[in-house]
């Protein structure tokens, strides 16, 4: 490992390679163990480089937030995407554009939707109906079987469409004291109900797929399910880590931060590194306060080491990042020295640097950088 710090002038997200491939091994051998399909999120890297370390391992099928990351990994040669969010359909050009190129699974979870899919869609592309099992964030509630039949009944008409399957992301597994167990449960209980209404009306395959990192990472088995699309896990972060999904040494990645300001009366200190790094992403700390990130030592040689029990990010805004540091903190630190925060959510943090240093000296760019 080897990071040169001394070139270091602005935030910079520094990635360590070699836990990122260990968490790829990881969740792809789980999915292996648990006979499942493993189409993992890549709307946490959002990098063709890092793709490549998934390839490398045996991934050939994937999953994407939006159709400009379809294309970007479209054109680095991966054949099998799923978008897994509700289609636009003012955007049908793009759409038409890619699956003429790729395996495209889209999501719907209206009539609007997939009929006007059916009548302007130029290459078939398959098709998931995006299921609500809890979350309340969008789709066809797990209860409506009127509109989950009527979807798969316009897609048995039309030549362009191919239903595929049930899908679904849990993201309430992500709630302070949340029960994953009891989550996974629900949620397999739900999506294999409404696969046997679709089964008994229409006999037709229906795979049912599962997206969030808690569930992935911490169940024992995938027993009613067919596909799993974890994303986080390729950085994990401190939302993960206080959730109990992974240990600390786990998370891939870390913003190294200019000190720019001390003040002695407050006990804190000003970093570059605000919200336009990790976003407003906050987690509760101990003391009752929120945070926005854990402190950890940089090192050329060894990356960063554990976090400090008694500092933390207290506040941010644009640019500034206030770090409420405990004494030995406080006093070793210089202004001008930089200063390590593992982020709350890898994926916004990742999202908005766009860039990586990795541990092996190369810098990644990523969509967008």
């Amino acid at each position: 490992m080897k990071f040169d710090l001394s070139k270091i002038s602005q935030p910079t997200l520094l990635l360590d390679k070699e836990r990122v491939i260990n968490n790829i091994a990881r969740m792809r051998e789980k999915a292996q163990q648990g006979n499942v399909l493993f189409r993992p999120h890549f709307k946490t890297h959002q990098s063709a480089e890092i793709g490549e370390w998934f390839r490398q391992n045996g991934t050939n099928k994937i999953t994407v937030s939006s159709l400009r990351m379809a294309e970007y990994f479209a054109k680095n040669g991966w054949q099998d995407i799923t978008l897994a969010f509700p289609v636009n359909i003012r955007a049908i050009d793009k759409i038409n554009e890619i699956a003429k190129r790729i395996r495209l699974n889209l999501l719907v979870e209206n009539v609007e939707g997939v009929e006007f899919l059916g009548h302007n869609l130029q290459t078939p592309v398959s098709i998931y109906i995006k299921v609500d099992t809890g979350l309340n964030r969008t789709g066809v509630w797990w209860q409506n079987t009127e509109l989950v039949e009527a979807i798969v009944s316009i897609c048995q008409k039309s030549k362009m469409l191919e239903f595929a399957g049930l899908l679904t992301h849990s993201g309430h597994s992500y709630r302070i004291q949340a029960n994953i167990n009891e989550i996974y449960s629900q949620t397999a209980q739900r999506l294999n109900e409404l696969k046997s209404a679709i089964k008994k009306k229409f006999n037709v395959p229906c795979l049912l797929s599962i997206g969030d990192t808690p569930c992935c990472r911490t169940l024992e088995s995938f027993e009613g399910i067919d596909e799993i699309r974890p994303g986080n896990f390729v950085f994990f972060d401190v939302m993960q880590h206080q959730l109990n999904v992974c240990a600390e040494e786990e998370i891939a990645i870390a913003l190294a931060c200019p000190v720019v300001a001390k003040h002695e009366n407050r006990q804190q200190i000003v970093v570059h590194g605000g919200a336009v790094h990790l976003s407003e992403s906050s987690m509760p700390y101990k003391n009752g306060s929120e945070h926005f990130g854990f402190i950890v030592n940089l090192s050329e040689n060894d990356g960063w080491g554990k976090s400090m029990a008694d500092s933390y990010v207290r506040a941010i805004s644009q640019e500034h990042g206030i770090i409420q540091a405990g004494e030995s903190l406080f006093t070793q630190t210089k202004v001008g020295d930089l200063i390590g925060i593992l982020p709350v959510h890898s994926c916004l943090a990742a999202n908005l640097m766009c860039e990586y240093l990795s541990s092996d000296g190369q810098y990644i760019k990523m969509l967008g950088g």
